[in-house]
């Protein structure tokens, strides 16, 4: 799966993600096959379930939105450990974690067994537009270099004896990311100049022309495959 070609790793992660958001939310046996169905692939890929569950902070405010529905939803009521709840509420906010946290799973383990140059190859290669291609390949490149400037103003702040604490210390932060902020644009400008003095035409040379393996497509093919028959089959099922 590491060696996997990106671009196809993309595509089937794009299908499993597709099959999962077109299954009804009351299918709820197809949820539990591709749950786990990306429990293997966790397994064959050599992924710890803490990777897993400490990137997967990222889905929080969705998880939280989802569990006010219940509450805030109209329509019939039912009991659940003495609170009246929606009913609807309760299967939308089911169908938002569910499949959100699907979502979120089949992206980390795309992410954890593809390196970004890697990724920015594979997305090339599924013709996504160039300027796309290239503010990704810059994001990547100096999300690091922001965010050493980030901790380098925190420790010049707390040497000198300033620790965020109360809603009066705003202005000083504030002051500090319009400085980051400063900085890295002139950074970037900077950066421009002395890529156009070497030749940059707006395309960064990043395609990798090497053969896909024959297996690779029928490999990929098998985790959206699975799921989408075994989606039919719960489906079907349920009804």
């Amino acid at each position: 799966m590491h060696d996997m070609p990106a671009h196809v790793k993309i595509v089937a992660t794009f299908a499993f993600v597709l099959v999962v958001v077109l299954t009804p939310r009351t299918a709820f046996l197809a949820f539990a096959w591709y749950a786990a169905l990306l429990a293997v692939v966790a397994v064959r890929a050599r992924v710890r379930p803490a990777t897993i569950a400490r990137r997967a902070v990222v889905e929080v405010p969705f998880v939280v939105f989802a569990a006010l529905l219940p509450f805030v939803a109209l329509g019939e009521r039912v009991e659940v450990a003495g609170l009246s709840l929606s009913r609807d509420g309760l299967l939308a906010g089911w169908n938002i974690v569910v499949k959100g946290t699907l979502g979120v799973v089949a992206s980390i383990l795309l992410a954890a067994t593809t390196d970004s140059r890697a990724l920015l190859v594979g997305v090339q290669r599924l013709r996504c537009p160039p300027q796309l291609v290239e503010i990704m390949a810059f994001m990547l490149r100096y999300a690091g270099v922001v965010t050493d400037d980030m901790r380098r103003m925190r420790i010049a702040r707390e040497s000198r004896g300033f620790t965020a604490g109360h809603l009066g210390h705003v202005r000083v932060v504030a002051q500090s990311a319009g400085a980051l902020f400063i900085r890295s644009f002139e950074r970037g400008e900077r950066v421009y100049v002395a890529m156009v003095s070497r030749g940059y035409t707006g395309r960064l040379p990043l395609v990798d022309d090497g053969a896909v393996p024959a297996g690779a497509w029928l490999s990929a093919a098998m985790l959206p495959g699975l799921a989408l028959v075994g989606g039919v089959l719960a489906w079907w099922l349920a009804s």
